[in-house]
């Protein structure tokens, strides 16, 4: 601890200490509070692509062009056709507060930028030049910025439009260079930029390319949003899409979502947008993971773009410098509109299979053959590298080794229904079976059982396989769910009240939604200040651990002022206890049971997924089959 200041705090360095003790404050160098600012506005390559891309698009461009080398730090060309500027304006450009696209409040921004810091902030940092010209003019104009230094303004020949080119990023301040990724990374990041630009604005054509990277290019779908969404995440996504449109109060959603099985290894195929600015919003992010709980396996993540509308004095996008976060004047009324609105949507159409699950298994089935093609004739031969199927080691084997081993009866093989002990065992076609017509139902009509636990069913253009326990384990859970949801669930008195000492304010927020939890199962009071005293636990939660649940709760609820904690604790012993209780694998099942066990399926929302998110059917078209035989 410095004995003089009384702090073990070390000295600002824009204070000085002279030998008499006085403090002097001296006023900081514009060049260097530009610097400064330059460090919130502009952290990475990507972070100025965005900028001069919003600039481009506030311009009303309809071309956008970005040309990158070295992962942007060497150089970041962005060419636009919006509607340019004039010598003048090129002037108050690179100052700082500078902007055409606000007045006198922050109330009504309708605009991607608004500060007025993207380009002095880069031109402090970086080699930076603009060459612009109005639609209509006889010339042009240009000026160059070399860390913070204008080094020129002159009449310039341009096209109409504005060209900003960025080289030499951070060349001002070195030590920013350290922090920054490879020129892999930093180009992605570039891309990742890109694409989300295009799909907020599918009028506008984009074009990235450089010596870095290959060249990608988006053309304009002009209205078709779905069309330029699988530009950017691949022509899969039309066909796996659930089109969303919902209004609460004066906020509305469109977008899609992907059906459950249509999933992803990470969160980066999740886009959201606030008034058509890309934004990447935990409270947003949490939503989308709220909505498709429990039908998303662990570790795979739901793939889904989000447009948000409302009145600009309703958000808050001036929390960052980087416009990313944003603030909602009323968080829950917009968390529960997404999560409303997704599982309305998965609830009416998200039981299909994903079509990507067909494809999957076309792959599987040819993944044997060399150089597999659609027209593929008889007399192929398996690749060298592929090891020869065997019985005895296939994961697939028909047959358990049991007293009568494979080896031991090679004829078994055609005896299938007549060994007690075959897995491969086809459920015989019964009438009640055959009695059901596939063009009725969308599951189709059931016509054999394999291994005792896959239904092979027969649609109308198609064929479905579904795996029984999980299709059933998902049919309890539903059920037992509702029964959660209906009525006050039993409790548990504790004989000695659980004391859970809080801060203060976590209590009140607590005590809030006191009649909820008790509705749960969860009985608590306040107990002095900084305290609430359980009296009553969840009876289907059995023995639990009062402290971290309240503890839990507290902290969720001052996150997203939701209880949902506790009922998902409640939903997960249900789920546990479906898995127990369902058709286990290994259950031979009799026609009429298989065909009930399908239409309870498609009045049940939800049960194209398993309660661990796992697909319970896949479904193989016609088409698909006729592709496997070489017919298409």
């Amino acid at each position: 601890m410095d004995p003089q200041r009384g702090s073990a705090f070390p000295l600002s360095t824009s204070v000085r200490i002279h030998d008499n003790n006085v403090m002097a404050i001296k006023q900081l160098s514009e060049t260097l509070i530009n610097q400064i600012a330059a460090g919130e506005v502009i952290e990475r390559p990507a972070s100025a692509a965005k900028e001069l891309i919003e600039n481009a698009l506030d311009a009303g461009a309809t071309r956008i062009e970005i040309a990158t080398a070295g992962g942007g730090k060497a150089l970041l060309r962005v060419t636009d056709n919006g509607c340019g500027m004039e010598e003048a304006d090129l002037e108050l450009a690179v100052r700082r507060h500078c902007t055409s696209k606000i007045s006198d409040t922050l109330e009504d921004i309708r605009t991607l930028g608004f500060r007025g810091e993207a380009l002095p902030s880069i031109g402090s940092v970086a080699k930076l030049s603009i060459a612009s010209r109005r639609a209509g003019a006889s010339s042009g104009a240009e000026i160059a910025v070399a860390g913070g230094k204008v080094l020129h303004l002159r009449p310039a020949a341009a096209n109409p439009g504005t060209i900003v080119e960025v080289r030499d990023l951070f060349f001002a301040t070195p030590a920013r260079l350290k922090f920054l990724k490879t020129e892999k990374a930093e180009a992605a990041a570039i891309t990742e930029v890109v694409k989300r630009m295009a799909i907020a604005f599918p009028r506008v054509r984009f074009v990235l390319s450089g010596t870095d990277r290959s060249t990608l290019e988006f053309p304009a779908t002009g209205d078709d949003h779905l069309a330029r969404m699988a530009q950017i995440l691949g022509v899969d996504f039309k066909d796996n899409a659930i089109a969303l449109d919902a209004v609460r109060e004066d906020v509305s959603l469109t977008g899609f979502a992907g059906v459950p099985t249509f999933n992803r290894g990470n969160s980066a195929h999740q886009y959201a947008f606030v008034n058509g600015r890309p934004v990447q919003d935990k409270l947003i992010l949490s939503a989308i993971r709220g909505a498709y709980a429990e039908t998303i396996p662990t570790g795979r993540y739901p793939v889904a773009v989000l447009s948000l509308t409302l009145d600009p004095a309703l958000v808050d996008v001036n929390v960052h410098p980087a416009k990313s976060d944003v603030r909602f004047r009323d968080p829950g009324l917009v968390r529960g509109l997404i999560v409303g609105a997704v599982r309305e949507a998965l609830a009416r159409e998200g039981d299909r299979a994903a079509t990507t699950g067909a494809d999957g298994m076309l792959r599987a089935f040819t993944a044997g053959r060399s150089g597999f093609q659609p027209g593929w004739q008889p007399g192929w031969r398996p690749s060298p590298a592929a090891a020869p199927w065997s019985a005895e080691t296939s994961p697939s084997r028909p047959f358990e080794r049991t007293g009568y081993g494979f080896a031991e009866r090679p004829q078994a093989a055609f005896e299938g229904l007549a060994m007690p002990t075959a897995r491969a065992e086809v459920a015989p076609p019964a009438e009640p079976a055959r009695a059901e017509e596939p063009a009725r139902f969308p599951l189709g009509a059931a016509r054999a059982q394999l291994h005792e636990n896959y239904i092979v069913a027969q649609t109308e253009n198609g064929l479905v396989i579904v795996d029984q326990h999980a299709a059933h384990e998902r049919l309890v859970f539903e059920t037992m769910r509702k029964a959660l949801h209906s009525k006050r669930l039993p409790s548990q008195v504790l004989l000695i009240p659980e004391i859970v000492d809080l801060p203060e304010e976590d209590c009140d927020r607590l005590m809030v939604f006191a009649e909820e939890l008790g509705g749960l199962g969860l009985a608590i009071e306040r107990f002095g200040p900084g305290a609430v005293a359980v009296r009553e636990t969840p009876a289907m939660l059995g023995e639990v651990d009062a402290q971290g649940l309240v503890r839990q709760l507290a902290d969720e609820i001052a996150e997203w002022d939701t209880a949902s904690g506790l009922a998902a604790k409640l939903e997960y012993v249900a789920a546990t206890m479906a898995c127990h209780g369902s058709v286990r694998s290994g259950r031979r099942l009799r026609p009429e049971e298989m065909n009930a066990l399908l239409r309870q399926m498609e009045a049940t929302p939800g049960s194209g997924q398993c309660n661990h998110g796992r697909p319970t059917y896949i479904e193989l078209k016609l088409s698909d089959i006729e592709r496997l035989f070489g017919r298409s």
